[in-house]
């Protein structure tokens, strides 16, 4: 299963004046890595993106799979991971890029 998903960065930029909304929507994990960046709402905006991406994949497979569920945290190279309920899915491949206007992600389910 494949899911993609792209989102504008501006949309997060709005985002960055309410922490609640931030709160809601990531881990405090990926709170603290997007904040550690220059540009804040591009990497909020793209860890979205991946986890937008990563449901669509396992959508079909796992219902029960809530956005707030999936967490996206780099490894120690710096390449994102997916994980569900704080366990990393080894059966999932990602793929994430951004730019000043947009961030786009494709998540394998293998």
């Amino acid at each position: 299963m494949i899911g993609i998903d792209i989102e504008e960065v501006k949309r997060f930029n709005k985002y960055l004046k309410n922490s609640k909304i931030i709160k809601r929507i990531f881990s405090q994990e990926e709170i603290d890595y997007s904040y550690s960046k220059k540009n804040v709402a591009q990497h909020l905006a793209v860890r979205f993106a991946a986890k937008e991406a990563a449901w669509k994949a396992l959508s079909c497979k796992n219902r029960k799979i809530g956005i707030t569920d999936i967490k996206i945290i780099n490894n120690k190279y710096g390449k994102p991971e997916v994980f569900i309920k704080n366990k990393k899915n080894t059966k999932m491949d990602l793929s994430i890029s951004h730019t000043d206007k947009y961030a786009v992600a494709v998540a394998i389910f293998l």
